[in-house]
């Protein structure tokens, strides 16, 4: 564990958040929005994960070892207990050390030490939950926070005993620009329908190999497509076309998402919340092994609203897909309905919303 810096006049918040971008991101916003209410912001993460890259330099990490519970009870069930026994007594003496006023977390597993060493303390506790269906963490810990703010409406059924708010799913600043950024890498001929295809922080090999069967036909009906493939595809080169451009990562998100005709992706709650604010029509294929299938549960949000068309990962077929892609390519009015629905479901100052609510839980304590 890291030390900490002597207590400031300001109020003082750890935040736990770990893992992917689903959990870092809201929680990067929300703690720059803090920032400019005056707070100090320290980080609670676990070594050699995304955090370690992500969390801004100006925020102090500090990390404990943490593993989640996998498969059925055993030995490495024991190991697992034992971690997060220690990862608890560590966390408390760091929140009694650093003199916090409270605890911010997006849920997942470094949400369990945060949230019970806090209230061990009688600290204040805010838990995020971004997904329609809330994880286990959330569900067996919600009922000790102080408040759990919601990305979805949805999700309040599934926490009875919980205080719930629901204030939305903050996003990344380049998504909140007063104008929509404008795409200039790479470049798309102006008027010319734009697939974007993305796979969430882990990518999506499967869909990848449906998009690249597809894509010629694509092409031929005189779209392009950019293709956002992960780190983790070993066919990415296999097909080459001027008007396909492929990479494991683009940096100008937010501007593919608003120059998209339509995008084809995952259905995790930052790439809802994304497709949502830049309101883009898509074809959501939920990531069949996420847990408790929760992804299927947030694109059924999107259907129901009209946002999207969601497909089996099991049940599609490249030619399928290609001709859904098609079929939507030539419905403007239909794609129009779908981006005005997409619009419905966004909140665009979530993170604002999300700030002053720990501000008041805080305040109150």
């Amino acid at each position: 564990m890291s030390s900490t810096s002597p207590r400031a006049a300001s109020p003082r918040l750890l935040v736990a958040a770990s893992g992917t971008g689903g959990h870092l991101f809201p929680a990067i916003a929300t703690a720059e929005a803090l920032l400019h209410q005056g707070y100090t912001i320290e980080w609670l993460g676990v070594p050699d994960r995304l955090e370690t890259t992500l969390v801004p330099d100006h925020l102090p990490l500090h990390t404990v070892r943490m593993a989640g519970f996998q498969g059925r009870p055993g030995l490495g069930t024991i190991k697992t207990l034992a971690k997060f026994g220690q990862a608890t007594v560590q966390v408390r003496q760091l929140l009694k050390k650093g003199r916090f006023d409270g605890v911010f977390t997006t849920g997942g597993y470094i949400a369990a030490p945060a949230i019970l060493a806090a209230r061990s303390l009688g600290l204040p506790t805010v838990l995020h939950e971004s997904n329609a269906l809330p994880g286990k963490v959330t569900r067996w810990l919600s009922p000790r926070c102080t408040t759990v703010a919601l990305g979805f409406e949805a999700a309040r059924q599934y926490l009875p005993k919980a205080n719930t708010v629901v204030v939305g799913t903050p996003v990344r600043d380049e998504f909140l620009t007063p104008e929509p950024p404008v795409l200039s890498d790479p470049a798309i001929p102006d008027g010319a329908p734009l697939i974007v295809v993305v796979g969430g922080s882990q990518g999506a090999v499967a869909v990848n190999q449906m998009v690249r069967a597809a894509a010629p036909q694509w092409i031929e009906a005189g779209a392009w497509i950019v293709h956002q493939t992960g780190s983790n595809d070993p066919d990415a080169d296999s097909f080459s076309h001027p008007q396909y451009i492929h990479r494991p990562f683009f940096g100008s998100m937010a501007a593919l998402m608003h120059r998209a005709t339509l995008a084809i992706g995952r259905a995790g709650a930052g790439t809802l919340t994304e497709l949502a604010i830049s309101r883009t029509p898509s074809i959501l294929i939920p990531y069949p092994f996420a847990a408790e299938d929760h992804q299927t549960v947030n694109a059924g949000v999107f259907a129901a609203a009209g946002a999207a068309v969601v497909l089996s990962q099991a049940s599609i077929s490249a030619n399928q897909l290609q001709d859904l892609v098609l079929n939507l390519l030539a419905q403007p009015q239909q794609l129009e309905a779908m981006t005005e629905a997409a619009g419905r479901l966004a909140t665009a100052d979530s993170a604002t919303k999300l700030a002053s609510l720990i501000q008041q839980v805080v305040q109150n304590r």
